[in-house]
């Protein structure tokens, strides 16, 4: 990346806050698009420049994109939630296009889009996931899904319209940093602290925070205009989870095991109680049809043309649970 501005959309999210301090490491100067009245605590103590924006808001953005270079675009909204989510569609899609016409009418050298794995259409098991796997704005199995295949899309055509445009799909997200409580990220702290904590059969590949953000500055040196990379980590079972989190802490875990079927049962009425008392969500019909999904992906391609490298897992669990022993008074309250 050349000298200048960096832009972070997203700048507070895990992803957002590990990328802003890797790229400070790295002597840039960042920018980050703050929405109005967001809570900055991933952000504090870091020699960042904060402007208000709103990726909603087309004006907003005008400031913000002034004498930057580069954009790293991260915002957005996840969901794991069954049935539409207006919100989501809203600021991943249109929020996205608003980004890279804005990007576009400033000259921004390279931007890079953090889509997702969720993205990329289903394939059966016994095949391999990875780039040639078509992105599916008609994914039957969430609007979060369509959501970022979408986003994923318009990116590709700004890159085929002249904007310098990468794209990076990250596999499930794990590691320090987690301010906000990660879905996973709560799996590992509460079986670190011993809490009960019921899991079921499943698997799938998760990655360090660190490693895709390594992947993300790696795409923005290196990355071929409107391609995508596959930033996967590592594939493991829910059991082995939380097998590492007991190595790890020396101790037992109270935890039960709940037949696939039975959980199916009860994440038809989950989301009411999750609506309904604002709790983090864990089961849901979507939630555990990602755990039953083919979750053989491979980031064979990004570590080709990329030198993306990431990190046995069990060092990212780890660091994981030493930061929320560590820093759990910091993280943000629920909402």
């Amino acid at each position: 990346m050349s000298n200048g501005k960096i832009l972070i959309t997203g700048a507070t999210g895990h992803i957002g806050n590990v990328l802003a301090r890797k790229l400070l490491e790295r002597g840039e100067q960042v920018r980050a698009l703050i929405l109005p009245g967001e809570n900055t605590t991933p952000l504090d103590g870091l020699e960042i420049e904060q402007t208000p924006g709103d990726v909603l808001d087309s004006s907003s953005l005008w400031e913000s994109f002034r004498g930057v270079r580069s954009v790293f675009h991260l915002a957005g909204v996840i969901s794991i939630m069954p049935g539409e989510n207006p919100l989501v569609r809203k600021v991943n899609v249109q929020g996205t296009i608003n980004v890279l016409k804005a990007a576009m009418q400033h000259g921004v050298q390279r931007l890079v889009y953090t889509s997702s794995i969720h993205a990329l259409a289903r394939i059966p098991h016994g095949e391999v996931v990875d780039e040639t796997t078509p992105f599916d704005p008609h994914n039957p199995y969430g609007a979060y899904d369509q959501s970022k295949a979408q986003a994923t899309l318009e990116v590709q055509k700004a890159a085929a319209s002249g904007l310098d445009a990468v794209i990076a799909c990250p596999t499930g997200v794990i590691g320090p940093f987690d301010f906000r409580g990660s879905m996973m990220g709560n799996v590992i702290r509460t079986a670190a602290q011993r809490k009960f904590t019921p899991y079921v059969d499943g698997a799938y590949d998760f990655v360090d925070v660190r490693d895709v953000v390594d992947g993300l500055i790696a795409a923005a040196r290196h990355g071929k205009t409107g391609e995508a990379y596959i930033l996967s980590g590592q594939r493991i079972s829910v059991r082995y989870l939380l097998e590492t989190v007991r190595e790890i802490t020396g101790k037992g875990i109270p935890c039960l095991k709940i037949p696939m079927s039975l959980a199916k049962l009860a994440a038809e009425f989950t989301p009411f109680y999750y609506r309904l008392s604002h709790a983090s969500p864990r089961f849901t019909p979507y939630s555990l049809e990602v755990l039953e999904s083919n979750s053989f992906i491979s980031h064979a391609r990004a570590s080709r043309e990329l030198g993306y490298a990431p990190r046995p897992l069990y060092d990212s669990i780890r660091d994981a649970i030493y930061w929320f022993f560590e820093h759990s008074p910091r993280m943000l309250p629920k909402v």
